[in-house]
């Protein structure tokens, strides 16, 4: 069955996101955890949204709580834990580190944008002033990136409403159709078997698939995610290209064009001003940040940054390898999870 704490220290934003995530995770749980059972045995039939409803509970903490994504599967025995673990909260994760020689010509601030690192923290891991000279052959001690901004738990896909039947009539396109209807283009599409290059015609009878809550996305994240594909179909970009941008997004940001995020990442992308993406304020550019990202002939950083239409051969690389050559992150895997979300998010949005 499938189913569609701490030491002291400084205060950081992305303490402050913990301490939301948390604090949001208690309240959200605690109503539901005097009536229900610590564990639960599945059943046949049983898909973790129905269980979570059942209780009173959210789907993505139920999954949270055993460990499963979006995409898992359960089975009939199966035990699923209905309330949060109150261990003690898990060290933060070492960063890796790996070992740079220098080469004739390199500086710092090469070397650090290079890896996808600052310069300060490269200083920091090697004992090196801002007047401090470099040299070839001298052995650099490379810090690795902290993990990305925590994407915020998705709410359950809801369901759809009843679909229509649309006769055809002289002048209708399937764009103003779909915008008549209020669903997307590509929805239309998709559930008449048609392509973008399909002619329809007066009398013709069209399924209009019915509304729903974008997948569950917030209205936030719906609204970042139209323009992501937006810009994309505006640059030529192609769909695969462009579910790659929105599960890049959701990684790094959670959909959201945050003001804060590790070292100085900002915006949808997580992009840096001190790693050449653009000032602070272009990065917070939605639009602008998007362009960024997709790179090409109209990528508005020119060539101080590699977009994904730069990246040789990026239509053959894996949707988690394709993302990583683009935002060198310290955690190349996290990408993949969100393949299938993106090309539904595309489907509905797009």
């Amino acid at each position: 069955m499938t189913l569609v704490g701490s030491s002291a220290h400084a205060v950081e934003p992305s303490d402050v996101r913990e301490a939301l995530i948390e604090k949001e995770a208690r309240t959200s749980a605690a109503p539901a955890a005097a009536k229900t059972p610590s564990t639960y045995t599945v059943a046949r039939g049983d898909t973790v949204s129905a269980i979570a409803g059942r209780f009173g509970l959210r789907t993505a903490d139920v999954l949270s709580w055993n460990g499963l994504t979006w995409s898992s599967v359960i089975h009939p025995g199966q035990v699923l834990r209905l309330r949060a673990v109150t261990n003690a909260a898990p060290a933060t994760p070492q960063q890796s580190r790996t070992v740079y020689v220098v080469r004739p010509g390199d500086t710092v601030s090469a070397i650090a944008r290079r890896h996808g690192v600052s310069v300060s923290s490269v200083l920091a891991a090697n004992r090196l002033g801002w007047s401090s000279v470099i040299f070839p052959g001298q052995r650099l001690s490379i810090p690795g990136r902290a993990p990305a901004a925590a994407a915020p738990a998705l709410a359950p896909v809801a369901a759809k409403s009843a679909a229509t039947v649309y006769v055809v009539k002289a002048g209708d396109t399937v764009t103003a159709i779909a915008g008549r209807h209020g669903t997307s283009v590509a929805a239309v599409l998709a559930a008449n078997g048609l392509t973008r290059g399909s002619i329809i015609y007066p009398g013709q009878r069209l399924r209009i698939p019915g509304k729903s809550s974008a997948l569950g996305l917030t209205a936030e994240q719906a609204a970042n995610a139209r323009l992501i594909i937006a810009t994309g179909r505006n640059l030529g970009v192609p769909d695969r290209g462009i579910a790659i941008a929105l599960g890049t997004a959701m990684q790094e940001s959670g959909l959201r064009n945050l003001s804060w995020g590790d070292r100085d990442s900002l915006g949808l992308f997580q992009q840096r001003p001190s790693t050449g993406w653009g000032s602070a304020a272009q990065i917070r550019d939605a639009s602008r940040s998007a362009r960024a990202f997709y790179g090409g002939a109209s990528d508005p950083n020119g060539t101080r940054t590699r977009g994904l239409l730069d990246i040789p051969g990026w239509k053959k690389m894996t949707f988690a390898q394709a993302a990583q050559a683009v935002q060198i992150s310290a955690y190349p895997d996290r990408y993949a999870q969100w393949e299938k979300p993106a090309y539904a998010w595309l489907a509905a949005l797009g």
